[in-house]
């Protein structure tokens, strides 16, 4: 097989100190893409790529495939919202490009159902993406966040619904990869309160993606006219997310202090006046409005597994709150208030369950959903019903309706059906030690005719952050691993929200190294347990993931034989000067704090690449619109593993028309997913 060489890469030292410690860096020119010796750089990487990946026999196969997989999937539908007697959604539908956004009245009959819009036919490209969407409270308008080539930096467009016109109105910079966006409609649905980044020259350049504030739009007047409403106060890396109650009387603005869970929380009443309620040392999160004239929110202070308290509009203070779910075994992990129940969905270390909870009484039931399974956010319709997601590992997602006393869910159409068949697989859950002895939950998906004889390629993913879990989820592709014999483990490592806030603080800030040992940990299982051998074994993550694969393949490389590395970050002495970096400093800290410093440093994988070192044959895969993870990250991985000399590849694939993944075309997806599944079968000798 003829290669490219790869690519030449100068080295330019520039040290830095911190605390009085010297640190290098050889390749700090390759973080400006405008550089064009750094875009000559790319491409020759580009080219690189696409040789080795082009030259694998297996790509054009696992290529159609997947592609026969997905579209051969039917409908599926995302962000439910229940207004004014209409269900609205985004719904993906292979073999369109991107979500569509459409509305029905019922769940039971969708042959009304009637497209809102389409980007698909604003931008045959694929390349125009809904970031969200927000419903006017009497369902007749509905306000929608646009973005390109999966840059995630939105402009808010107003449709009608019953016809799918777009009026004039054009908001631009509600949304942005570092804070989000959101929208809440006024009562008479005449204008909205949006988020809104700094324009023109109202800030610093460097400070146009910080400083989140609220105003409020008029239907049928210029933006410039929109006026301010509350967010002066707010700090610099805020995360505004607005609700209005059902009748539209009270706002709520919760903002988070950056990435790292906590929030405060500023409620406006019907008079126009603003009340804090709570502030970020109260440690209360997860606000929803109920039906019954309540604010309610759940509360980590004391109570890591959380609590859901509530608070009375009218008094809008903590001294009002009451308990109505106490702390309980298991972790909150979302909930939804109906009439007269609220429904939490709790985490049982990655997997989920549903329960009920009646408000007068506060009786709990347990509602009936398969084991390793993943229960997502219960939407409340009229009176107490619900609908209810639901997926597993081997089983396709879908929404299900529940009715109070009824023994069981109900189907619904509004579930995928896929050409995978799974019934010869199973899912087994184990626990891994950790380096300090913590069992670390680890889900195995295999065949039922495996043979435990060491011999299986292997694959092994993980998150650790943010508190955010691994639940399961379906993914037909898995079904192409298993078909050539390998096996597909999922960890639940310190750092995610699993086990409660307790398990998210074991992993973040100074304590970050646990969800690294986690991982190890879980990989020494499979090994251990005669899933695999370190010659068969693959990892793969992507973004705080692909933190995860950098420090492991640094740490460890011994243990593995391919790493796949999404949009990862792996200069943690640089992340905090790009926008979003500076969101994460709650959840990985800053060198300016010598006590941070001297964690970040012990594990940046950048700087523990050793030079002559032999390390697994890596695949790095970054988007060039991401406003989420700098593709700096990657490009200086790269050259830094190229420089070593190891006999195995790296690999550096950049894409020019998406950014962090989300918003990315369906052909894309599939492109990305075949060269990824072509380099791990040609290093795992699968066929």
């Amino acid at each position: 097989m003829t290669t490219l060489p790869v690519p030449p890469t100068q080295k330019q030292t520039i040290t830095d100190e911190y605390h009085g410690i010297p640190v290098a860096d050889d390749y700090r020119w390759l973080e400006d893409a405008s550089n064009p010796a750094v875009q000559a750089w790319m491409t020759a990487q580009n080219e690189l790529a696409r040789s080795l990946l082009d030259g694998i026999p297996a790509l054009p196969a696992l290529r159609e495939k997947l592609k026969a997989l997905r579209q051969a999937e039917t409908a599926m539908y995302y962000m439910l919202r229940y207004r004014g007697g209409k269900l609205f959604a985004l719904k993906k539908q292979p073999p369109k490009q991107q979500r569509l956004l459409v509305t029905f009245a019922s769940t039971d009959d969708l042959s009304h159902e009637t497209v809102i819009l389409d980007p698909n036919e604003l931008d045959p490209s694929g390349g125009t993406a809904i970031d969200w969407y927000a419903t006017s409270l009497d369902a007749r308008y509905v306000a929608v966040s646009l973005s390109q080539g999966g840059s995630e930096q939105g402009t808010a467009y107003v449709y009608e619904t019953a016809t799918g016109n777009r009026l004039g109105d054009e908001i631009p910079r509600v949304q942005y990869p570092t804070g989000g966006g959101s929208i809440a409609w006024n009562a008479d649905s005449s204008g909205f309160y949006y988020t809104r980044y700094p324009r023109g020259d109202e800030r610093a350049p460097e400070d146009l993606n910080f400083y989140e504030q609220v105003y409020f739009h008029q239907l049928g007047t210029p933006t410039e006219a929109d006026t301010y409403v509350i967010g002066q106060e707010f700090p610099r890396i805020a995360e505004v997310f607005l609700f209005t109650t059902h009748d539209g009387e009270y706002l709520l603005a919760e903002v988070a202090n950056g990435d790292g869970g906590d929030f405060a929380h500023y409620l406006r009443d019907e008079s126009g006046q603003w009340k804090q309620i709570t502030t970020f040392a109260d440690r209360l999160v997860k606000a929803s409005l109920g039906r019954d004239g309540y604010l309610y929110l759940v509360s980590l202070k004391d109570t890591p597994r959380g609590q859901i308290i509530r608070i009375p509009l009218a008094r809008p203070s903590l001294e009002n709150a009451e308990i109505i779910v106490p702390q309980g075994e298991h972790a909150i992990d979302v909930y939804s208030v109906a009439d007269t129940c609220l429904y939490t969905i709790e985490l049982v270390g990655g997997p989920t369950q549903l329960r009920r909870i009646d408000l007068s009484t506060r009786q709990a039931e347990l509602v009936p959903t398969p084991p390793v399974s993943f229960t997502g956010l219960a939407l409340p319709l009229e009176g107490d019903e619900a609908l209810v997601y639901l997926s597993s590992y081997i089983t396709p997602q879908g929404w299900y309706r529940y009715r109070p006393g009824s023994p069981a869910l109900e189907d619904t159409p509004l579930r995928i059906t896929s050409p995978a068949d799974f019934s010869d697989c199973e899912v087994v859950r184990e626990f891994a030690p950790s380096r300090d002895g913590t069992l670390v939950p680890i889900n195995i998906i295999r065949r039922k005719d495996i043979q435990l004889d060491g011999q299986n390629p292997a694959v092994l993913t993980g998150y650790g952050g943010y508190g955010i879990s691994l639940s399961p989820w379906y993914d037909s592709s898995v079904r192409i691993w298993l078909d050539a014999g390998g096996v597909y483990a999922i960890a639940n490592l310190r750092g995610g929200g699993e086990f409660g806030e307790e398990w998210h603080k074991a992993g973040n800030l100074t304590n970050k190294q646990n969800v690294f040992d986690d991982f190890v940990g879980c990989a020494e299982h499979l090994i251990r347990r005669k899933y695999t051998n370190p010659s068969r074994l693959a990892i793969e993550g992507g973004s705080n993931g692909g933190l995860l694969m950098g420090a492991a393949l640094t740490q460890h490389p011994e243990l593995f034989r391919a790493v796949v590395s999404h949009v990862g970050i792996y200069d943690m002495l640089r992340v905090e000067l790009d926008p979003n970096g500076a969101f994460n400093v709650t959840e990985f800290g800053t060198v300016t704090n010598p006590n941070h410093f001297e964690a970040l440093y012990e594990y940046s994988p950048y700087h523990h690449v050793q030079d002559g070192g032999q390390y697994p044959a890596i695949l790095l895969l970054t988007g060039e619109n991401d406003g989420r993870v700098n593709p700096m990250q990657s490009r200086k991985m790269a050259a830094r593993l190229q420089a070593t000399h190891s006999q195995q590849p790296v690999i550096l694939r950049i894409s020019t028309t998406s950014g962090h993944g989300i918003g990315t075309s369906l052909d894309e997806q599939i492109q990305i997913e075949a060269d990824v599944y072509a380099f791990l079968f040609s290093q795992l000798a699968m066929g």
